[in-house]
């Protein structure tokens, strides 16, 4: 089984809301319009982008001019007062229209704790926000007999959207940390999927996860895992699989979705950073 993944390019994008509906008690899904969505190119399931809200006041964010380097513009955000900066999040696309020129996009809900948060408890048809990206990760090898899932409520649109790309038969595991049952979710899949809820309850985030992970019965044959979340629940659940499941760590892909104690921005610097001076991720399994 091979999945060939289009990696798109970096694309620009201002958006209106035209749709705002809950999926779960601590979910939206919002509905955004913009023409530039026609023509961005099909690509992984896990696709995500950077969404940029507007400041308290400011009917959209005001931004820097894009220019014709991407990247570019970025660093110049990055680079802007952290009193004048729109805040800047990271978010799957759930579902993608072209004809329509549509994006979906999922929000959990966790009330005032952060500015997207708080954005997506109040927004409205009409509201404005920018875009870059989008870019997937989700990349299924050669030789790959079944698929390993495994995140939190960050990476649970991204899970979903997975599960409803998978072809007709692939056996794939999930196993997802949500707060509570309301929180669960149903999706319409082609493949053989067993999804596993797990509730946190008064549990650290992420212990839940990498318990069951550490605890769960895989199937036999070569496995694909995709592994996304908090950045350092992340990287243990990627050693247990690499040390303990012997897993190949070229058929793992992780990412961290967010980090706990650091702004999405403050992470953002760091990868610039770190990427200008040529510097890789430490290799810690």
């Amino acid at each position: 089984m091979t999945t060939q993944v289009e990696r798109p390019a970096l694309t620009y994008h201002r958006a209106r809301v035209t749709a705002v509906r809950p999926v779960t008690p601590r979910m939206v899904r919002v509905t955004f319009e913009a023409a530039s969505f026609r023509e961005v190119a099909a690509g992984a399931p896990d696709r995500y982008v950077k969404v940029f809200f507007p400041k308290p006041g400011q009917e959209a964010p005001e931004l820097p001019d894009t220019g014709s380097d991407v990247l570019s513009w970025y660093r110049t955000y990055l680079a802007m007062p952290d009193g004048v900066r729109p805040p800047m999040r990271t978010y799957t696309v759930r579902a993608h229209r072209p004809a329509s020129a549509e994006i979906d996009v999922d929000f959990a809900l966790h009330g005032d704790t952060g500015p997207a948060s708080a954005w997506a408890s109040r927004v409205a048809p009409g509201d404005r926000v920018a875009f870059l990206g989008p870019h997937g990760l989700y990349d299924v090898p050669d030789g790959t007999d079944w698929q390993l899932l495994a995140g939190d409520e960050t990476a649970l649109p991204a899970i979903g959207a997975i599960i409803e790309h998978l072809p007709a038969g692939t056996r794939a595991s999930a196993y997802i940390e949500i707060s509570g049952r309301e929180e669960r979710q149903t999706f319409e899949t082609r493949g053989a999927v067993e999804v596993h809820w797990l509730l946190r309850g008064s549990r650290p985030r992420g212990e839940a996860l990498l318990d069951a992970v550490r605890t769960a019965a895989f199937p036999g044959g070569v496995p694909y895992a995709w592994v996304s979340g908090e950045a350092g629940v992340v990287k243990l659940v990627r050693r247990h699989l690499v040390r303990e499941r012997e897993v190949d760590k070229r058929r793992i892909c992780f990412t961290g979705y967010w980090r706990a104690g650091m702004s999405e921005e403050a992470a953002s610097r760091e990868a610039v950073r770190a990427a200008e001076a040529g510097e890789t991720p430490a290799d810690e399994d």
